[in-house]
């Protein structure tokens, strides 16, 4: 199977810094691959937070994540400081797939790359329901000019 390149910094929006901590090396030294995962979720949640579309209650809607995944590039770990970008990939009617590059320090590839994709659906009855427009609008800025 070819090899997936890593991707620059300028192919990702809204970044967040997020520190390492020795606790997330494993015993060889590097990254636990479940620390790139709680990056990830941790970028894409402080979006959603920042932008006040994250029901912390779960009353009235809930993002349900239903598909993920990594690409690992390289090696990372304590005391790295991690620099996650967010893009979307792609919007439907109620899902939407959020794509998050990893980066140390101050490297321009990512590290690693990762997905995770997520359905809006009802916080009672638990079915999907279509994303309003505000929240459409909001992804699509996320989206790169194609």
């Amino acid at each position: 199977m070819p090899r997936t390149l890593p991707a620059l910094r300028q192919a990702y929006f809204d970044f967040s810094t997020l520190p390492t901590r020795w606790m997330d090396n494993d015993q060889y030294g590097h990254m636990n691959n479940m620390i790139h995962y709680s990056l990830i979720d941790t970028a894409v949640t402080n979006w959603q937070l920042q932008h006040r579309v994250f029901d912390q209650s779960g009353d009235d809607i809930r993002f349900l994540v239903v598909e993920s995944g990594c690409i690992y590039h390289a090696e990372a770990g304590y005391p790295d400081l991690i620099h996650a970008g967010l893009r979307v990939g792609h919007i439907g009617t109620s899902s939407w797939r959020y794509e998050v590059g990893l980066f140390r320090n101050d490297e321009p590839h990512a590290f690693a790359e990762g997905f995770f994709s997520q359905v809006q659906v009802d916080g009672q009855s638990g079915k999907p329901i279509a994303l309003s427009a505000a929240y459409r609008n909001q992804l699509s800025q996320l989206i790169l000019p194609g």
